[in-house]
């Protein structure tokens, strides 16, 4: 796909990978559909994006909700008259063991609200706006492009059944995807990230970072607009499809 000129959404685009995808599709002149769960979030992120040589709208929805989903791709395709991408990015964490016992006591467990909070924006919030896109995308005739990101923890990490069950999840759906929309020219794939230097990570001791990046093949975590560059791959690369990017300097947990 030339970028030049496409409609692309990128949700969960106020920091993080979100805004690193955005930048990087900016920089090819895309006229971009900014998501996140409060519009007024993204307004960096936007800014950044116009800098970049790009055209930036922000919205605000829900992932996790049907009707605010399809609300907002009919608002994006009447407000900038296509589809061309869709990067499902929005992703929540709500790590617990599945239990924790101490002393043969059981001391907690992962809650249900733990399991189907991160379920609903995970998992159903990537289902919804990839069905949304899909239709709109037939309906143009636009050939377009749908990319899910993952994560390497997919193959399971202690603490996360929750955050696990999802991205395998998100992962399984882009194969499925693939196979069902190729006879209207739609491609799809996903991007599994390793540790990678968002916020989150930037956020944690000096010495809790060493520990991960000591951990790591290449010695080192990545940096968001490695992701980026995976995702910009896999809509350039007019024979990529259904398949899963796993990037995170050999890591495999």
């Amino acid at each position: 796909m030339e970028l030049n000129n496409k409609v692309i959404v990128v949700t969960g685009a106020a920091r993080g990978l979100g805004a690193a995808m955005a930048r990087r599709f900016a920089g090819h002149g895309c006229r971009l559909a900014l998501v996140d769960l409060d519009a007024d979030s993204i307004a960096d992120t936007v800014a950044a994006c116009e800098a970049a040589g790009g055209s930036a709208q922000a919205y605000g929805a829900n992932v996790a909700d049907e009707a605010s989903v399809v609300n907002l791709f009919n608002s994006i395709v009447a407000d900038l008259g296509g589809l061309d991408g869709v990067v499902n990015n929005a992703g929540i964490t709500r790590d617990a063991l599945l239990v924790k016992f101490k002393d043969g006591e059981l001391v907690s467990k992962m809650s249900v609200e733990q399991w189907q909070s991160v379920i609903d924006v995970n998992l159903t919030g990537v289902f919804l706006c990839g069905r949304e896109a899909a239709e709109h995308m037939i309906k143009l005739g636009s050939q377009g492009v749908i990319v899910n990101i993952s994560s390497i923890s997919r193959a399971g990490n202690m603490g996360q059944s929750n955050y696990t069950a999802t991205k395998a999840g998100v992962a399984a759906m882009a194969v499925t995807w693939a196979k069902e929309l190729a006879r209207h020219g739609i491609r799809t794939g996903a991007v599994a990230p390793g540790f990678i230097n968002t916020e989150m990570v930037a956020a944690m001791k000096p010495e809790a970072r060493e520990k991960i990046a000591a951990g790591i093949p290449l010695r080192r975590i990545g940096e968001p607009d490695n992701i980026a560059q995976a995702v910009e791959f896999i809509f350039t690369n007019e024979y990529f499809s259904g398949r899963v990017i796993e990037v995170d300097g050999a890591l495999r947990l």
